[in-house]
């Protein structure tokens, strides 16, 4: 990847995130654009595993807790009044418009901050308050100081201290079921059209409840109906795409059906001929 295409696909995804944070050795480093890049995309694809955090209340939580449903993973710090603040607002509204349309329950959210051991679970919850995050399939979580490194090379994070606070990448991981990531989406206004299509892949992907078939079949087919609607920003069900699937199956049905009564009324024909065929004299 070139440089100049690299730093155009940067240019609202890296910016400086500035806030009071204690100098370190590693100040100077300026996040180099084609690193960060390059780091993110080698992570589509990977297994994120399993790690351990606490929540916003202090209770623990791991990542595996998440599995079974897709869950979108962002990297924040608290101490940001910038950057973090306006990306986190912008992932709310996404998730806001894409609960409403695919169900809140349908996938779950996640912040990690990453400037340990700064962002501990009260500062998290301070952050979210501040924020405004109430959204109930969303945590904020605090990993062990010593696991930050792992974690984040694990995503495909990069991020750099600088005299003021971090540059760092600015992307929400898009992460299916079975723990592996599927997109990346960069920038600092993340929108529901960016992450709702992978998210919408995944949820058309899902296998079938079996305790309740017929529901989850309906849900299947109304996430397989829904739209982005440039208009209004937001994704709708396109019930004409509704009644094209509910005609078209109805329509199998009905064959299917035809097919099995012709072949029963054949199948009884011919046991009938077999009965009064007279027999032959020796």
């Amino acid at each position: 990847m070139t440089t100049r295409l690299a730093t155009a696909l940067l240019a609202a995804a890296l910016a400086p995130a500035w806030a009071a944070a204690p100098p370190r050795d590693d100040a100077a480093n300026v996040l180099d654009a084609d690193t960060a890049l390059r780091a993110s995309e080698a992570a589509l694809g990977r297994d994120v595993g399993d790690w351990r955090f606490l929540d916003r209340q202090g209770r623990s939580v791991r990542l595996a807790d998440y599995r079974g449903k897709p869950l979108l993973v962002s990297f924040v710090y608290s101490g940001c009044f910038q950057i973090c603040p306006t990306t986190t607002r912008a992932l709310a509204a996404a998730v806001d418009r894409l609960a409403a349309s695919f169900g809140a329950g349908a996938f779950n959210v996640v912040s990690i901050g990453f400037h340990q051991p700064f962002d501990s679970p009260t500062a998290l919850r301070a952050f979210a308050a501040q924020l405004g995050v109430r959204a109930r399939n969303w945590e904020f979580l605090s990993p062990p100081a010593a696991e930050v490194e792992a974690l984040t090379r694990t995503f495909g994070f990069t991020y750099a201290a600088t005299p003021a606070g971090f540059d760092h990448l600015l992307a929400v991981s898009v992460v299916d079921a079975d723990g592996r990531i599927v997109a990346q989406v960069y920038g600092e206004q993340p929108s529901a059209e960016q992450i709702g299509e992978p998210l919408r892949r995944l949820l058309r992907a899902a296998p079938i409840a079996s305790g309740a078939p017929l529901t989850a079949l309906i849900e299947r087919v109304r996430i397989l109906c829904t739209v982005y609607d440039p208009k209004t920003g937001t994704y709708r069900t396109d019930w004409g795409l509704v009644l094209e699937i509910a005609g078209g199956a109805t329509f199998a049905v009905t064959m299917i059906a035809f097919f099995l009564a012709e072949w029963r009324t054949q199948r009884r024909l011919r046991r009938s001929a077999h009965r009064v065929a007279p027999a032959c004299d020796g």
